[in-house]
């Protein structure tokens, strides 16, 4: 069986290669990044629903969102993607160059996927030759690379501007529906604080307003009550699901599970 890669070309560039169906990583991304799907296809779980990157497809993901993917390769039997950090420092720099000032936020849609224009497509693939190590990325190339990213972002819809340039401070989200929308990912306090536009002790803090119990327990306690749910109705297998509900341990939730409803998941059916 061939190995799945994943790697970090330059500092802002990783390359995903797969041969067989592969359950992706959940991730926290605080930075905007543009994709190109290769080969195959990636499914996206992004706020609560479904998304398909195709094959020819680029994808723009704003910052600070959280996702879940799963790679399936093409009948070819690859999948492959290309991603490009697209941080905060440069943007700003680019920014100040060209004068950009946004006072307004982005209104489109948030589910940024579409077809690349000529000079899109023709720029992931001068990505190759850094991909395939004919070419060593200098710090010096790989900014220039990042640039001509924005650059050909911005020629091919310039809206885009409010969204790679949108310095502001993350307004406040609703709380409780955020958690009960996100509960299931498997991301550390400060991730969630970030998320949600604020500081850690705010979070803490507006958490125990609305939950009345510290935000670690809580996810505990909402994630077995889900695993309650889908064992006892949907009849499914710990075994199947228990890391889409953010559980690291199989045995562990074993345990949790007992210790909190007095019953091991078998004698639930």
């Amino acid at each position: 069986m061939m190995e799945a890669t994943h790697e970090i070309i330059f500092d802002k560039l990783v390359y995903s290669c797969a041969f067989e169906r592969q359950r992706g990583t959940e991730e926290y991304y605080p930075d905007h990044f543009l994709g190109f799907q290769l080969a195959g296809e990636t499914h996206c779980f992004l706020d609560g629903t479904l998304t398909v990157v195709k094959e020819n497809t680029v994808v723009l993901v704003r910052k600070n969102q959280l996702i879940r993917t799963i790679k399936y390769p093409a009948k070819t039997g690859n999948y492959k993607f290309i991603a490009i950090t697209l941080d905060k420092k440069t943007l700003q720099r680019y920014a100040v160059e060209n004068k950009i000032e946004v006072k307004e936020r982005y209104h489109g849609s948030d589910k940024l996927f579409f077809q690349p224009n000529d000079f899109l497509h023709s720029y992931f693939i001068s990505l190759a030759p850094y991909i395939n190590k004919t070419k060593e990325a200098t710090p010096r190339l790989a900014e220039l690379k990042i640039r001509e990213a924005i650059e050909l972002l911005l020629d091919s819809n310039p809206d885009f501007k409010f969204i790679l340039f949108d310095f502001s401070k993350p307004h406040l989200v609703d709380l409780e529906d955020f958690m009960n929308n996100n509960f299931m990912f498997n991301i550390d306090v400060g991730s969630f604080a970030k998320l949600t536009g604020r500081s850690i002790s705010a979070f803490k803090r507006d958490f125990a307003k609305v939950f009345n119990v510290p935000p670690k327990q809580w996810l505990k306690e909402r994630r077995l009550e889900e695993a309650y749910h889908i064992i006892k109705y949907q009849k499914k297998r710990p075994a199947d699901f228990y890391m889409d509900l953010g559980f690291e341990n199989l045995s562990h939730f074993y345990y949790s599970f007992k210790k909190k409803y007095g019953v091991t998941t078998m004698e639930l059916h």
